[in-house]
């Protein structure tokens, strides 16, 4: 992209913002094709970016930055020892996604969580997919998210998943396929709007120009979705958000979502439970709750039923769950659709729960417990990524080509002593995207988190959380090992 010139006197011409931008050889880029033209349905983005030229885009940036700083926009890093608090990096370029390809995504969305809601249903009931043999019963059982306390418990309406955030990557091939499920407590939606309204102030212009699909309806359709699940029996309660507390790494997200929905947001010492009915202490005397959004573990929300020594929980809740008083959301019991062995039978459950093949593909998996996957994984430690079943964050994870020969060694090992407490996947090579870092745009690898809410039916945020890996040559978008995020453009279908 070339710049004349300017002659005396005449107004030098601001510089393209992707003037020299190369993106990595060998690898997908969100705005670009490797020969340096704009992807389809980003070339408009693109030529507005442009326009705007880099020194006007420096100041939106610092004005994003201030925003955000403003707004207390934070999240917690429990290990960091410079201090918890930190203002989640954004950066100012969208990733922009077709609205093409994101009526295939949000289709492949639903279909899976249908098929995830339908296993966690059956597992805890009939057990027909065990029975089959289609999952292994030992895989299922030996999960540290599966809680046999509640087989033959169902939750309100039948709904186990009410929020979803299933991370996408796009593979070689340039598809977007699925990467992990999160059927627990999935955080992060609350930069997705954040992100929104920031880039709406910061970029008016151009956003009001790029033909954007809304994320703003979010929290009515969480409100609406939690209101449809509240039990037939006790529909006029209140619906609360149920957090931690103030040292929690998502607290904001919880104080947000609680402000955005009209819901109440309490600690668990705002809650009591008295003849299997949960209630919240208010100025106006003792309230009958009906739903629970809760962002507190299954190990630790009731005392009583789970972990003795939780100081987090309530103690009685799960006695009111299961007399089908109230309902959590998300329902305990979820964490076994989370687990990253059950992860690769997920296209099987499609199947065999909804007589469909799955429209959207996944990573390749090989499960250590079994003997033969165990050996070649062992064989291939240093051109894979292994992963610890129950692990989040980016923790408990060996990415195999950028590991030391120590790091290996030490990773085989743990493998060997717990076989089925570890996946392995061939390294994918994450698409990158155009990212604003030291004073210039360079690119950096994105994975997505879309979130899927489900009441009486589901629903897909447009879009969803683009987390971006900052540091140069890094795999890891987790904003607790320095990740920043991104505003996801899904465009109108023109």
């Amino acid at each position: 992209m070339g710049r004349g010139k300017p002659t005396n006197g005449a107004k030098r011409e601001a510089r393209p913002l992707f003037d020299g931008y190369l993106p990595l050889e060998g690898v997908q880029d969100e705005l670009f094709q490797p020969n340096g033209s704009a992807r389809a349905g980003a070339s408009g983005v693109v030529k507005r970016l442009n326009a705007l030229g880099e020194t006007e885009f420096r100041l939106r940036q610092r004005l994003a930055d201030e925003a955000f700083l403003r707004s207390g926009v934070t999240f917690s890093v429990y290990a960091d020892q410079r201090g918890s608090e930190k203002i989640f990096p954004f950066d100012l370029v969208p990733r922009v996604v077709p609205g093409k390809e994101w009526a295939r995504v949000e289709a492949g969305l639903k279909q899976r969580v249908a098929a995830l809601n339908h296993f966690l249903c059956d597992i805890y009931g009939e057990q027909r997919i065990l029975k089959e043999g289609v999952v292994s019963r030992a895989m299922v059982e030996a999960s540290v998210g599966y809680l046999p306390k509640l087989k033959g418990v169902r939750p309100p309406h039948d709904v186990y998943v009410h929020i979803a955030g299933i991370d996408l990557i796009r593979d070689a091939s340039g598809e977007l396929v699925v990467l992990e499920d999160n059927a627990r407590t999935p955080s992060g939606v609350s930069y997705v709007l954040e992100n929104r309204s920031v880039m709406k102030r910061v970029l008016p212009r151009i956003f009001a120009d790029s033909s954007i699909r809304s994320v703003d309806e979010y929290p009515t359709r969480l409100r609406d979705a939690l209101d449809a699940v509240a039990p037939a029996k006790n529909k006029d309660g209140h619906v609360v958000v149920l957090s931690p507390g103030p040292f929690n790494s998502a607290y904001f997200e919880h104080s947000f979502l609680a402000r955005r929905t009209g819901c109440h947001l309490v600690h668990p010492g705002d809650l009591f439970v008295k003849d299997k009915h949960v209630f919240v202490k208010t100025t106006g005397g003792a309230q009958v709750v009906s739903v629970i959004y809760r962002r507190i573990d299954d190990d630790f929300i009731d005392p009583k039923f789970f972990r003795p020594d939780s100081l987090l929980g309530v103690p009685g809740i799960m006695e009111a769950y299961i007399a089908g008083n109230v309902t959590l959301a998300n329902a305990p019991g979820n964490g076994v659709a989370d687990d990253k062995a059950i992860y690769p039978f997920v296209p099987d459950m499609v199947r065999f729960y909804l007589g469909e093949e799955a429209i959207l593909g996944q990573v390749k998996t090989y499960i250590c417990e079994r003997p033969k996957e165990l050996e070649h994984v062992l064989a291939n430690l240093g051109s894979m990524v292994v992963k610890a079943v129950d692990a989040s964050g980016g923790y408990g994870m060996l990415v195999g080509p950028r590991a030391t020969k120590r790091q290996i060694a030490e990773f085989a090992d743990k493998v060997r002593a717990t076989p089925r407490g570890y996946i392995a996947q061939p390294l994918i090579e994450l698409s990158t995207a155009p990212t604003w870092v030291d004073g210039k745009v360079q690119p950096r690898r994105v994975d997505l988190r879309p979130y899927i809410i489900t009441g009486e039916s589901s629903w897909v945020l447009p879009g969803g959380l683009t987390r971006v890996a900052l540091v140069k040559g890094s795999y890891v978008v987790n904003s607790s090992q320095g990740g920043g995020s991104k505003d996801t453009w899904v465009l109108e279908e023109t």
